[in-house]
């Protein structure tokens, strides 16, 4: 028996479909190696050697694989094909005392049955220069959460985190709304003119640009009204026009960072859902009798680099669907914007060109198909040749005014005939209206002068696309990091949002006010990005990664020191609202405090009282199944959802599904419900009867259909960053 180790058990069955029976393939669920959860976790003494330790939740884990590594005779990794894949490896090939130098490491850029049986005669060895540039960052990020974040606890409130990625995000999103708070709005005029060519059809309108032939801005009504005064009665006069033909090169395909704000902004989709859809996407979707099927490429890229293959069979695949004149005369080649581009990967694309949109709906839920439509339709788009417009731009004069219009048509659709740039709603466009035949020379009429008072605005509020296109254009964080980053700033409610909008909190402000008062030589975007820099170097093995370290924690130490030495309450705590419940157990007036899964009562007497309560009366859901009194909802410590009865002294009836008051008609246990997207699924209580009832649920709007996955799933400590 051969093993294979991946990461993920969602792409178990496809892998082993493609491997053979021969093939046993086990998923590690994530890292089962890392730092400890309670401490720091790392001997800075001793060169910042880290303290791994096998993760709680991961023993069971681990137990299997180890049996199944004691039968195989061969055994292969195939975690990621990134640094975070390739620690997770490292770690797999120590627990089981694996030569680290043996070729078994294989990449899988997607989960295709080609690529799997290609990549599976092409091992490597384990790249302990990659491993090297994660576990750096991993030490860096926890020598930052674990270090400032109990300042921050002790100088504004409880439950507070730092992130060396994080905290300049938010920097980023603290200092635009501070931008927009100072920001004095300034008055000025624009001025546009409908005219005619007499006895022709259309009416246009041309704009203002210059007077005497220079640029002037007109600040106010009186201006206007002089410019206004000026004209009116005047001779318009056609000065020129120029005929040309514009081109629109096509769109490079997607990295992680284009996707996610090209489905934010055109699908409407959070940037937490787009990650799970893609996620789901690349893993494989059940496809009737043809099993699991991975639709894309590997989602974490920021390369548009594509294969030669792909590219070979794209044009194949646009000159059938759309002619010859659809491809360029030059395959589009694209290059990575930045030096520190990871080339590891391919550009997002589908997996399989014949698997159109439209084929694959059946299988896939709406925020999965959408998602793939726009993947699907930007990786063809960006083979295909340049759409033209035919562009009149016409001058036209009136007493020293100068004005002007531009008539932009479709002459060749080109890549636009499977997919559109996104345009915000405030962009102004080309006018696509056919203008009357002008000449030089022509003479105008008149019809209407349409001034129009306007203020400068200030730069936009940041949305979740914003800030991954700043992130990205700024160097901080990589493909990986930009979902669970943006993520945490809300889950720590730094930031709140405003329609799209995202908007720091109070909260938000103070704990960006404390880093940049004791941390702001290391938490800003020029530090952030050379270190991103730094960790590229580690990998491609042209800096030590414990020099690397060593340099930062120099820095870090004495800032470290003055804000840990320095006693003054950066934000006074306001005392804990007393409520009218009392204490069960001392008889105090318990207080309202806040915690990780919300508000809560507490005995203001801790810790020789440590009596808590929920704040809200315990919901009554059924009848106990078992005693016939109230089953009540609860919350567990961890903000999970459970069902238990009233009585539980005496009835002991507790569970994780919730009990309706209903009979199963097999068996007549009680049932259970519980909801998911699309569906209400209720089933029988009792574990040996397969009961169950699907109810499909009537069809939501865009904002209810793309319900966000638990944030649990994608970031646990304030520390982490990636």
């Amino acid at each position: 028996m051969k093993l294979l180790i991946i990461e993920s058990a969602g792409k178990v069955e496809t892998i082993k479909k493609y491997l053979g029976k021969e093939w046993e393939v086990f998923a590690t669920g994530g890292h089962i190696i890392d730092l400890p959860e309670k401490s720091l976790g790392i001997d800075i003494k001793n060169n910042f050697e880290p303290k791994y330790e096998i993760k709680p939740d991961k023993e069971k884990t681990i137990a299997r694989l180890k049996s199944l590594a004691k039968k195989a005779d061969e055994i292969f990794i195939a975690t990621d094909p990134d640094r975070e894949g390739e620690a997770i490896g490292w770690h797999v090939a120590t627990l089981l005392e694996l030569d680290k130098n043996k070729l078994d490491r294989v990449e899988f850029n997607s989960i295709t049955k080609e690529v799997v049986q290609t990549e599976i005669q092409k091992p490597r060895a384990l790249d302990e220069n990659m491993f090297d540039a994660q576990q750096a960052r991993r030490v860096l990020d926890r020598l930052v959460g674990y270090k400032i974040s109990p300042i921050l606890c002790k100088k504004i409130t409880n439950r507070l985190s730092a992130g060396r990625v994080q905290s300049v995000a938010l920097k980023l999103v603290v200092d635009r709304e501070r931008e927009i708070q100072n920001f004095v709005p300034e008055e000025y005029w624009t001025l546009s003119a409908k005219l005619e060519k007499p006895n022709q059809k259309p009416e246009f309108k041309a704009n203002l640009t210059t007077i005497t032939n220079k640029k002037i801005k007109l600040h106010n009504k009186d201006m206007m009204d002089r410019v206004i005064n000026h004209i009116k009665d005047g001779e318009w006069t056609v000065t020129s026009v120029k005929k040309t033909v514009s081109k629109s090169h096509a769109p490079a395909p997607f990295t992680t960072s284009s996707m996610q704000q090209d489905a934010i902004n055109k699908l409407g989709m959070s940037l937490k859902q787009v990650t799970a859809c893609a996620q789901e996407l690349y893993e494989g979707v059940t496809m009737g009798d043809e099993g699991k099927v991975a639709l894309v490429t590997y989602i974490r890229t920021d390369s548009v680099r594509v294969s030669d293959e792909a590219r070979v069979n794209a044009k194949k695949f646009i000159i059938e669907k759309f002619g010859d004149e659809y491809y360029p005369s030059k395959p589009n080649i694209y290059k990575s914007k930045g030096d520190n581009v990871q080339d590891a990967h391919e550009a997002i694309r589908p997996a399989h060109f014949e698997k159109t949109p439209e084929i694959v709906k059946p299988y896939l839920s709406p925020a999965n198909y959408k998602l793939y439509k726009l993947i699907y339709e930007r990786f063809f788009a960006s083979q295909m040749a340049e759409a033209t417009y035919n562009q009149v731009v016409a001058e036209i004069e009136c007493n020293d005014c100068q004005f002007k219009v531009t008539g932009k048509t479709p002459k060749f659709a080109g890549y636009t005939a499977i997919y559109q740039d996104f345009k915000k709603q405030d962009e102004e466009e080309p006018s696509q209206a056919k203008l009357p035949d002008l000449q030089k020379d022509d003479k105008l009429k008149l019809l209407e002068l349409l001034p129009e008072q306007k203020f400068t605005k200030p730069l936009p509020r940041y949305t979740e696309s914003t800030l991954i296109k700043a992130m990205e254009e700024n160097g901080i964080g990589r493909p990986a990091t930009y979902t669970p980053t943006i993520t945490i700033l809300s889950t720590r409610k730094y930031v709140e949002k405003d329609g799209k909008a995202l908007v720091p909190t109070k909260l938000g402000f103070d704990v960006t006010d404390l880093l940049q008062k004791y941390f702001s030589t290391i938490i800003n975007v020029d530090f952030t990005a050379n270190m991103e820099d730094g960790l590229d170097k580690i990998a491609t093995n042209k800096e030590n990664w414990r020099l690397l370290i060593s340099n930062f924690y120099d820095k870090f130490l004495p800032q470290l020191k003055v804000a840990s030495g320095d006693n003054t309450v950066f934000v006074e705590k306001e005392p804990p609202v007393v409520s009218d419940v009392q204490c069960d157990k001392c008889g105090a007036m318990m207080v309202i405090r806040d915690g990780r899964f919300g508000k809560f009562l507490a005995c203001p007497n801790y810790p020789k009282c440590k009596n808590i309560k929920s704040l809200h009366e315990d919901k009554v859901v059924a009848k106990c199944p078992k005693c016939g009194k109230n089953v009540l909802e609860k919350k567990s410590k961890r903000g999970k959802t459970f069902y238990v009865c009233e009585d539980n002294q005496d009835c002991k009836f507790i569970s994780w599904d919730k009990p309706i008051e209903e009979k199963c008609l097999k068996c007549d246990s009680y049932m259970t419900v519980h909801e998911t997207k699309n569906n209400i699924i209720k089933k029988c209580s009792n574990e040996s009867c397969d009961y169950m009832e699907i109810i499909k649920k009537q069809p939501q709007k865009q904002d209810d259909e793309n319900q966000e996955y638990a944030e649990n799933n994608l970031i646990q400590d304030g520390d982490i960053d990636e």
